[in-house]
């Protein structure tokens, strides 16, 4: 099997007030639960050459290598949809938070949108997440008070709204807090030193690994919120599903997913949490673990392993190798080991008796 893998590669006082506020808390209780497209073609490297170096290490996506990395967390309730500029994302991590929802953790590299949200605030989850990432621009919008020392020794360029109001405006078609968006080139100008785009132990390829099951859908089940991946063998991609719905984009259509890993993991309380009494999950990245990892309409059940905080995270298939990904974006929905996601598998293809009609035959 060929593969491919990248190589390391002024506002007035009023207006910062507003923001500002606006961006340091929760609401008052929880809720119920014109971007780039991406093509799907190979980007498996020709006969003359052993890798794609322009491959973005994060997606296989052309163009992606050596480029900065902004990460930004998303609103995940129903009332943030339609999400802004999260088809240009090369990685969508799904993390729980506070009563059983859940927020995204949006990775950019190889392509900005001009714009990104609504944007959300940080946990405590994001610290040990971002990390493999180097040193990458961090956009949120507040954050639990007790989170902010934390914060400020993480490995990010915090171009967060409390930091500032650079880069954010209030989009006026939404309501608060849902509302609070923003513009990843401006946003990049606060963090010109940000981490370029590096292995993060993802490997990509065109072609399917061999090993696969065939899968309809798989739904990751948390508390009060839900990501489903359903296949589409039209378009060769899973469909995502957020909270019950189509996770529809703002510039039409939904979200659709290459690849999609279900990414088991520790998870126990961190300690912190909202004003309301609202626990926060802490979600362990850095260690081992069980996974499925799901692409062209099959899934695969693996093993991840990320030693250190530093390191990227692998998937290492039942015979030992290192499990390619499709081109293209990658959701991960990080899930409490304890409670494993739901697996469809694809309805077994029917082949007719011989002297048969291939039609199927009426029932009831």
């Amino acid at each position: 099997m060929r593969r491919v893998r990248a190589a390391a590669v002024g506002v007035g006082l009023s207006g910062m007030l507003l923001l500002s506020a606006c961006a340091s808390d929760e609401p008052a209780a929880p809720e119920a639960s014109s971007v780039a497209s991406w093509s799907t073609e190979s980007v498996t490297p020709s006969p003359s050459s052993t890798a794609d170096l322009t491959a973005s290490p994060f997606s296989g996506r052309p163009g992606g290598a050596d480029k900065r990395v902004l990460v930004v967390k998303y609103d995940n309730t129903t009332n943030a949809q339609p999400h802004v500029g999260l088809r240009a994302a090369d990685i969508v991590y799904v993390e729980e938070v506070e009563y059983g929802l859940s927020r995204l953790a949006a990775v950019f590299a190889t392509k900005l949108p001009a714009t990104v949200g609504p944007v959300r605030s940080a946990r405590i989850s994001d610290v040990d997440l971002l990390a493999q990432f180097g040193k990458p621009a961090f956009a949120y919008s507040g954050a639990q008070k007790r989170m902010y020392p934390v914060l400020a020794r993480a490995s990010i360029y915090d171009v967060s709204g409390d930091k500032g109001p650079y880069g954010y405006y209030r989009d006026s078609g939404r309501r608060s807090p849902y509302n609070f968006m923003g513009k990843p080139a401006q946003l990049m100008e606060r963090a010109p030193k940000a981490s370029k785009a590096k292995d993060i132990g993802f490997v990509f390829s065109a072609e399917t690994p061999a090993g696969g099951t065939p899968v309809r859908k798989v739904t990751a089940n948390y508390p009060a919120s839900q990501a489903q991946f359903v296949w589409n063998a039209d378009k060769g991609v899973f469909d995502v599903r957020l909270n019950g719905a189509p996770a529809r984009d703002a510039s039409g259509g939904t979200q659709e997913a290459t690849t999609v890993v279900i990414q088991y993991v520790k998870q126990y309380d961190s300690g912190f949490g909202d004003k309301f009494g609202g626990r926060t999950p802490r979600e362990e990245t850095i260690g081992s673990g069980k996974a499925l990892v799901l692409r062209d309409g099959q899934v695969w059940r693996v093993t991840w392993s990320r030693p250190t905080g530093t390191g990227g995270t692998t998937f290492t298939a039942e015979d030992g190798t290192v499990l390619a990904f499709a081109p293209g974006q990658v959701w991960v929905s990080l899930m409490n080991r304890r409670t494993p996601a739901k697996i469809q598998a694809a309805p077994a293809a029917v082949t007719p008796a011989s002297g048969s009609s291939s039609s199927p035959s009426p029932t009831g």
